[in-house]
């Protein structure tokens, strides 16, 4: 895990122009929690890169970077109440459900309560190089969306 993470490193400094490798690397080493997350990461589509560190500086941020939503992050719904509520051609799971699993949080637009409680969730979109904001039925799911993730070490 750590050469795929070090050559998408170096092919992309751009989206971390003030990290060297060996600080990032020294992060992960012996991170076993972490580096499972990145495999998991990798394994499903989303080809994680770090962007560089959180609002307080202290931990690296890792997110998926791959072009197109996660092959196989696709086809779900947005979370397990949505997915047991889905009568008609439920998917095989939530948004929700795998990226706990995973072991990352969701890069994905948060739902208020108020409106997971009328049935909905809110998903983005990025098009024309911009980010469009919509609303759904949490319940509903397309094939070709999926979710992002991140992880902060």
């Amino acid at each position: 895990m750590l050469e795929i993470l070090k050559n998408r490193f170096n092919e992309n400094m751009d989206r971390h122009p003030n990290l060297e490798w060996e600080y990032v690397e020294s992060r992960l080493k012996d991170n076993a929690v972490a580096l499972k997350a990145l495999r998991n990461m990798e394994e499903s589509g989303g080809e994680p890169d770090t962007i560089g560190f959180d609002e307080a500086g202290e931990k690296l941020i890792f997110c998926d970077c791959s072009k197109e939503s996660p092959t196989d992050r696709r086809s779900l719904c947005y979370d397990d109440e949505a997915l047991q509520k889905r009568k008609k051609n439920p998917p095989t799971g939530s948004a929700v459900k795998q990226a706990t699993e995973m072991g990352i949080e969701l890069s994905w637009i948060h739902s208020p309560e108020s409106i997971r409680k009328k049935g909905g969730a809110l998903f983005c979109e990025r098009r024309y190089g911009r980010v469009f904001t919509f609303h759904n039925g949490a319940d509903s799911y397309y094939s070709s969306r999926g979710f992002r993730g991140y992880i902060c070490v």
